[in-house]
């Protein structure tokens, strides 16, 4: 890392906002620390005051020995408030995608390269509530922050203030660490809803399009007659809506979920639309693609292949 001009060191922004975003590894050196009293010190502070008052009036050589020993103790508590931060190296780690409205996880790694243990260390979030974790001697540490959501998209991990306020609460110590961590959010999954049949079929000698029960090849609609061993109850129960399994001796060799399906819908809601059926056919193990405008995911199937899709979802325009 190239060392700080003197400007840099004292800038206000630095002071209150951080150095925005940084690539990993971040090292807390002398520069990036900052201590200030907290309100515990304050109160301190003025008991001491109220002490050296008292001694100076009475006279009282064992009140001074007294206010001094205390005053010394609390000083030291400076370089043990600092020390617990400084030298701390934060590097970036994997993230975990979320849908909207829950929340999506950012690991980071905590390498405490010092012999001495680092109790209290506190990293929080702009609304989030705080994480409290310890390190041991050279230890490298992974730890999970979380980040609520509200709609799908980039979500990057933002400022994350470290702070201390070990060993007795007097004086707080903080850092700013920014890491380049973006979080994918999927659209929220869309009602069950029956997807378009795909009018091209690779059928065995022995298919019947779909009227089998062989293999899974879709939903369709519930119409009178259907037997209720093979009516999607879970969907039911979400939505009212009754949908039938249905089974074949041959399979749909195309399956795609396009966005072209969807006219009557607008884009978060088409992509709501599109994200449930992704989910619905990586559940039923089928095969499927996926046509967003501008992009074109092929034929295929499996959680790597459900996840490219979601991606696509999540950063679509």
């Amino acid at each position: 890392m190239q060392s700080l001009t003197l400007r840099q060191r004292f800038s206000p922004g630095r002071f209150l906002r951080g150095s925005g975003v940084e690539p990993g590894p971040v090292v807390l050196d002398r520069s990036r620390v900052y201590i200030l009293p907290t309100l515990t010190g304050l109160v301190f502070a003025g008991m001491l005051a109220l002490m050296l008052f008292g001694s100076i009036n009475y006279n009282s050589s064992m009140g001074h020995l007294f206010t001094f020993l205390v005053a010394s103790m609390a000083l030291v508590s400076i370089l043990h408030t600092y020390r617990n931060l400084a030298g701390l190296v934060f590097s970036p780690g994997r993230t975990h995608p979320a849908f909207a409205g829950q929340r999506a996880g950012y690991e980071l790694l905590i390498h405490n390269p010092a012999a001495l243990r680092r109790p209290g260390i506190q990293l929080e979030l702009a609304g989030e509530a705080p994480l409290v974790t310890s390190l041991e001697r050279r230890q490298t540490q992974r730890v999970m922050l979380w980040r609520s959501t509200t709609q799908r998209g980039v979500l990057p991990l933002g400022r994350c203030t470290v702070s201390t306020r070990y060993p007795l609460g007097l004086f707080r110590a903080w850092a700013f660490v920014e890491l380049p961590l973006e979080c994918s959010v999927y659209p929220r999954p869309g009602p069950a809803r029956v997807p378009p049949q795909s009018p091209a079929y690779k059928p065995q000698q022995s298919g019947d399009k779909g009227r089998g029960v062989d293999d899974f090849v879709g939903f369709r609609p519930w119409r009178p007659g259907d037997s209720p061993r093979h009516v999607f109850w879970k969907a039911a129960a979400r939505d009212q809506t009754l949908l039938v399994k249905q089974f074949g001796g041959d399979r749909a060799d195309e399956v795609w979920l396009d966005w072209a399906a969807l006219p009557d819908l607008g884009t978060e809601a088409r992509l709501s639309q599109l994200c449930r059926w992704v989910i619905d056919a990586r559940r039923n193990h089928q095969p499927f693609g996926l046509r967003l405008p501008g992009c074109e995911i092929a034929i295929d199937s499996g959680a790597i292949h459900q996840q490219r899709c979601l991606e696509a979802l999540a950063r679509y325009g």
